[in-house]
């Protein structure tokens, strides 16, 4: 992977968790914090899914810790389809 594609795929990812962010509470928001440090690919793909949920129209609050908790344990099952509850 070339410096042009590094430099595209970390403002791809900067731009997810702006977005992310703005749904997770504070205790989670310092999970993903954790997790960004010590599994950062999952920690991708929980903001991926959390950034997709809110443009679908799925989600409109904050998670909380546990339902981040719930997403990441569906993340390492490896299921494709994530439920948010309204």
């Amino acid at each position: 992977m070339n410096e042009e594609n590094k430099e595209e795929l970390m403002k791809q990812i900067e731009m997810l968790e702006s977005i992310a962010k703005k749904y997770l509470t504070k205790e989670a928001l310092s999970r993903y914090g954790n997790l960004k440090i010590a599994h950062p690919e999952i920690a991708i793909k929980a903001i991926a899914a959390i950034a997709q949920a809110v443009q679908f129209g799925q989600l409109q609050r904050a998670l909380t810790d546990k339902e981040f908790k719930e997403l990441l344990i569906e993340i390492q099952k490896g299921k494709k389809g994530f439920h948010f509850k309204r």
